[in-house]
């Protein structure tokens, strides 16, 4: 359950408990962008699935998140359909790390931008020794994408590339 925050009136607010209907916020959000109604993905076949070859502690982790993230200095993502990645170095200090989205308020987000981009966490693992290393760049985009057929043919295929590249093992994804 997401917790909304109520407008502050005094010092403290008061945390609004009711559950957030997320499917009723994507088409309000969309419809107030200019899209037409939503149409969720609906894939036929069930995902790959692949064994990991090798303990995770001796694993090379790759890390892909859609919360919008992006470094200081990068430019921020648009908002229609943008479908750019960007590839932010593992090492990144994280006061360095900007969040950027439409479809979600980023307040806790660029408060802490492991809410959506778990690297100190990850980090964390690989000094604990329960994940081998992490790849040398995170990749990241921005979740949101009305255009399904872009998503496949442009923005897919570039994050799958790049995490070839990079010889990960495993990835985590992290979806907003």
């Amino acid at each position: 359950m997401v917790v909304r925050q109520r407008p502050t009136i005094g010092l403290m607010a008061e945390p609004d408990r009711r559950p957030i209907d997320y499917i009723a916020l994507t088409r309000e959000t969309y419809a107030g962008l200019g899209y037409p109604p939503y149409r969720w993905a609906l894939n036929e076949d069930p995902p790959s699935w692949a064994a990991l070859g090798k303990p995770l502690s001796e694993a090379r982790l790759g890390l892909i998140a859609s919360g919008g993230v992006y470094r200081h200095g990068q430019v921020a993502f648009t908002h229609r359909d943008d479908v750019t990645h960007r590839e932010i170095p593992t090492d990144v200090d994280t006061s360095e790390v900007r969040v950027t989205h439409f479809a979600f308020d980023p307040a806790a987000a660029r408060r802490d931008p492991n809410v959506v981009f778990p690297i100190d966490t990850l980090r964390s693992l690989v000094a604990e020794g329960t994940v081998g290393e992490l790849a040398p760049l995170a990749l990241t985009f921005m979740g949101g994408i009305y255009s399904q057929r872009r998503l496949a043919s442009v923005l897919i295929p570039a994050l799958v590339d790049r995490t070839l590249e990079m010889e990960v093992d495993a990835v985590l994804l992290v979806p907003v």
